[in-house]
């Protein structure tokens, strides 16, 4: 397939640690846009064959710029990947308003505006995918990280009332939940709750990504799909 012949996907926080798996498995049968306030963006997409755009998820003019170069560049997008980075941490109530807003900025708000900045496309090209990429603590909170579980999760349910609304004209809407990933050190005690003994390589959380948003998965929508190693035992 020639680069002018595949789908087009943008990635926020794409230059490192998830986001860089996740571009990395995609560009096999996407052109991918990186999306990152860092300039290894540049370096990423020079290595993938694909488009930077320097940037903040949290700037809405950034995000508007995202999407409106991706458009003129390429006249389509035919997936989303919503990545962030780490909201503010810190003891329950110690947490400032300003932390929530933070938080709130980052995860939430932007996901919303950059999806509904995209969704004109996918509608007049009959499709399109979006996957956010959230956290197991959804389902099993973290007093370590607050912020993260609180609005990861209102993010889930955003996206599953966005797959309902917008499932009839041929897009879907999916969120993966990781688990603890080989970015950092691991801590042993962490290492003891995963069944599968290791944390994940980025790339296997990319896979999970690239299935999603490809055709193998076109009935799959409205779905937390949780790849932790086995950690987060689901009933």
């Amino acid at each position: 397939m020639t680069q002018q012949m595949k789908p087009v996907a943008i990635v926020t926080a794409g230059s490192s640690g998830i986001g860089a798996g996740i571009v990395r498995e995609l560009a096999g049968s996407h052109q991918v846009v990186v999306l990152s306030r860092s300039s290894a963006a540049e370096e990423i997409a020079d290595e993938v064959g694909g488009l930077a755009v320097i940037g903040s998820m949290s700037d809405k003019e950034d995000r508007e710029r995202l999407v409106a170069t991706t458009l003129e560049r390429f006249g389509r997008v035919d997936a989303l990947v919503l990545n962030t980075g780490h909201p503010p941490k810190g003891d329950l109530l110690e947490l400032t308003e300003a932390d929530w807003e933070d938080g709130l900025d980052l995860i939430l708000r932007s996901a919303i505006h950059l999806t509904s900045l995209v969704t004109p496309a996918f509608l007049a090209q009959g499709g399109g995918a979006v996957v956010a990429v959230t956290t197991y603590a959804t389902l099993v909170p973290e007093l370590a990280m607050p912020v993260s579980s609180v609005l990861r999760a209102a993010l889930q349910n955003w996206m599953k009332l966005y797959a309902t609304r917008y499932g009839a004209d041929g897009i879907r809407a999916n969120c993966v939940l990781p688990g603890f990933v080989d970015t950092h050190p691991a801590d042993p005690a962490r290492l003891a709750a995963i069944p599968a003994g290791r944390y994940a390589d980025p790339a296997e959380l990319g896979r999970v990504v690239a299935f999603l948003v490809s055709d193998a998965a076109s009935f799959v929508s409205g779905q937390n799909i949780v790849a932790d190693g086995g950690m987060i035992p689901i009933p």
